[in-house]
């Protein structure tokens, strides 16, 4: 969707603004960014909060405009299917009611629908989609925003329902009316045209289509590249032209977080993968099992169908027989979502015939020196499938077998596989009351990791008390189930289960907010503790102001501490806090630290944020970035850390300040008025930042900024003195919210705003 179409924001976000909801306007803006850049956890935490208080406010437009990019996010490069297909019915829905119908965005829902169905079944939904695009298309005028969107899906859905030969003559027809309307049409629109070239077997036509569209803007300008790189691969590659299509192709670590790509770089990974050019490996075999998962979780059936098949074919050319065989059966069992199965039954009985007839690499020894030769094999160059087949016939009878076995198929991807046969040797046919600790751990993962999680409760029923207890903690941990992980991890810890119960216990327990039980369970075997366990337990100490406990800890570290008892609060230098932004980024503010997990932020923030210069933050000593092997970088260097909680607020309240800047000796002591004071001052303006002057608006370099003052400065004292600081400037400074606050000279304060351009 084109972004222009929500030209008022920008107006919603001044009102916004002047309502004293800053925070959400400066979110506002930022969503559709968030949802091309992919900034997901930004994006998953912001449009929510904006669709709430957009309906809070009674505005119905910014609501549909927060759920819309949220859902964008997720149904566009994180190809959600459908896991989402139910929240974009709900947007059709709101779409549809009588106060959001006439926003100019309401179309886009409909394109939003069918993105969802074709994320979760293309051929299967084609249908549906077509009928439910067209009559929004029919209405909709070629120069609105949202129609190369919907043609776009129109000549999608054409081409997954097999008419490939009308999708050709509806984007031609599509292009024209665009043409007509003295509108170009998107990239996506000349993509889509040229898959439907492809489709009908026009392979020069869809590379000339697609070289067409080069130009053409795109709706997701940030994945432009990549998509076309893909796209143009896999023309290439049909053409025959193998060495233009490799340099074509993006690189894994280019597509690997874009889910959208991952099914089409696959398939012309195949295409070219006899190309020397093209290393079809173990790593590759295991990034595809992964992305299978993805879109098992996504609800993507046409997509992990299709990586099934691609997937094993390509493990059949490594003659990985084993794997071809797996993922054969789970193509056949996923084919069953499918609303339209095609011709899958037929590519999976292809895939069973090659891996019979394919002969599996030759092992390296007899089957009972097999572990050994396991053990002494290069970690570094081994190569973990082959391994699997190798060791296969030893699993399951021999113990030191099976561990090797089991675990590298969950490492491949396959742990239901190798908590089957893990299973049958400790479960079914042996004791596992009486098993190594170490392979009920293994048992125990694979289960987890394979989401058995019916059959690891069954599991642990048969186990000694603390070994029990342990289990269901790990399991409820992995399931982020923190309450139920506390319960299981302090009956494991009663009954001797060791360290990894406490961390299960003491990691659950900060989760929710008790830090003094989750630094307790730790420092009651301080003596057992590493560096990494100390810092946790430190952390959460300082969060629950276990003074006490936060010296024994930086006692074991090394870490002095000047004072004996109470609250730490000396000066061990400036760190940069890493705090969350109301635009769902991040604002790193410089801060005196004050303890081993503390540091009192030094710089006033804007209105609208939920900390302010004097807070005491608890932060995460864990370094965000390296200390710099330059010793004249090291000289410069603040060491940044993740805020984790705000231990004490300072009550401080910023004023915004804004005009031209005062000569070098006026700013000086400006800036010393505010240090005797005591108040923190900053200023955001950069030397780019000019202002026009009264009379002749010719620029001139400007200043802004913000100022904090304790909670027993009153409004009229700050207004007070940046009136007797500022008297004598050439040019005045405005500080009008200060001004409407207390009613004083608001006229004046106006007036420099309007005649200065701040």
């Amino acid at each position: 969707m084109d972004v222009d179409i929500w030209a008022w924001v920008g107006e919603t976000q001044q009102q916004l603004s002047e309502a004293g909801n800053v925070g959400l306007a400066m979110a506002l803006g930022d969503l559709p960014a968030q949802a091309y850049e992919g900034r997901y956890p930004q994006l998953d935490v912001m449009a929510p909060a904006i669709a709430q208080q957009a309906e809070a406010l009674g505005l119905p437009w910014l609501e549909f405009y927060a759920r819309y990019w949220h859902l964008v996010g997720r149904i566009g490069d994180r190809a959600q299917g459908a896991v989402a297909v139910g929240d974009a019915e709900e947007l059709l829905t709101f779409a549809q009611r009588e106060e959001v119908r006439d926003c100019p965005a309401a179309p886009a829902a409909v394109e939003a629908l069918a993105l969802a169905w074709a994320n979760a079944d293309g051929p299967g939904y084609a249908e549906q989609r077509l009928d439910k695009l067209g009559p929004v298309i029919d209405e909709v005028e070629a120069g609105n925003p949202a129609y190369p969107g919907l043609v776009t899906q129109y000549v999608a859905a054409l081409t997954d329902a097999g008419r490939a030969d009308e999708a050709v003559t509806y984007a031609e027809s599509a292009v024209e009316r665009l043409r007509a309307a003295d509108k170009q049409a998107s990239w996506e629109l000349g993509a889509e045209s040229a898959r439907a070239l492809l489709a009908v077997g026009r392979r020069e036509d869809a590379l000339t289509a697609l070289q067409a569209a080069a130009d053409f803007p795109a709706d997701d300008p940030p994945a432009k590249e990549y998509r076309d790189g893909v796209r143009r691969a896999r023309i290439l590659a049909e053409l025959g032209r193998t060495a233009e299509a490799v340099d074509a192709l993006p690189d894994l670590d280019v597509v690997g977080n874009h889910p959208r790509a991952w099914v089409e770089w696959a398939q012309v990974v195949l295409k070219l993968a006899g190309s020397s050019q093209i290393t079809n490996t173990w790593q590759l075999g295991r990034v595809l099992r992964q992305w299978i998962d993805y879109f098992s979780m996504m609800g993507g059936y046409q997509s992990r169908v299709e990586l099934a098949l691609v997937a094993g074919d390509l493990a059949i050319a490594r003659q990985g027989v084993w794997q071809a065989r797996l993922l054969a059966d789970l193509a056949e069992q996923f084919s069953g979502e499918l609303r339209a199965p095609g011709d899958v039954a037929e590519r999976v009985t292809a895939l069973r015939a090659a891996a019979d007839a394919t002969q599996e690499p030759a092992a390296p020894g007899p089957e009972a020196e097999r572990v050994a030769y396991f053990d002494a094999a290069d970690g570094f160059n081994a190569d973990p499938e082959k391994w699997v087949g190798w060791l296969a016939p030893v699993s399951g009878d021999d113990l030191e077998a099976t561990r090797r076995h089991t675990t590298t198929l969950g490492f491949l991807g396959y742990p239901a596989t190798g908590a089957d046969i893990y299973w049958k040797l400790l479960v079914d046919s042996g004791d596992i009351a009486g098993a190594d600790a170490d392979d009920v751990a293994y048992l125990t993962t694979l289960l987890i990791e394979a989401r058995q999680d019916e059959r690891l409760e069954q599991m642990a029923g048969l186990l000694p008390h603390g070994a029990q207890h342990l289990a269901l903690a790990r399991l409820h941990s992995a399931r982020e189930r923190w309450a139920e992980t506390v319960a299981e991890g302090e009956h494991a810890i009663a009954a001797g289960a060791g360290l990894e119960a406490r961390r299960l216990v003491s990691g659950a327990a900060q989760q929710l907010d008790n830090n003094q039980r989750g630094a307790q369970v730790l420092a009651e075997v301080l003596d057992d503790l590493g560096d990494e366990d100390v810092w946790r337990m430190v952390v959460m100490a300082t969060a629950a102001e276990d003074w006490d406990t936060v010296r024994k800890g930086a006692a074991k570290i090394g870490m002095p501490i000047q004072s004996a008892e109470g609250p730490i609060e000396e000066e061990m230098g400036l760190i940069r806090v890493i705090l969350p932004a109301p635009d769902g980024g991040q604002r790193q503010v410089l801060s005196i630290r004050t303890g081993p997990a503390t540091a009192r932020l030094a710089l006033p923030q804007p209105r609208g944020m939920d900390y302010n210069a004097g807070d005491l933050v608890v932060f995460d000593p864990q370094l965000l970035e390296p200390i710099p092997d330059d010793p004249k970088e090291q000289e410069n260097f603040v060491p940044p850390f993740a805020a984790v909680s705000i231990l004490r607020p300072g009550g401080y309240t910023s004023y915004f300040f804004d005009g031209a800047a005062p000569s070098e000796e006026d700013w000086t002591e400006f800036t010393e008025v505010m240090a005797e004071r005591g108040w923190p001052m900053w200023v955001y303006s950069d030397e780019n930042y000019t202002v026009s002057h009264p009379t002749s608006s010719d620029p001139l370099p400007g200043v802004f900024g913000w100022v904090a003052v304790p909670p027993d400065v009153s409004a009229s004292e700050v207004d007070a003195l940046l009136d007797d600081a500022t008297e004598r400037w050439s040019h005045p400074l405005a500080w009008l919210d200060l001004a409407r606050e207390i009613d004083v000279e608001v006229e004046r304060h106006e007036r420099i705003v309007k005649e200065y351009g701040l």
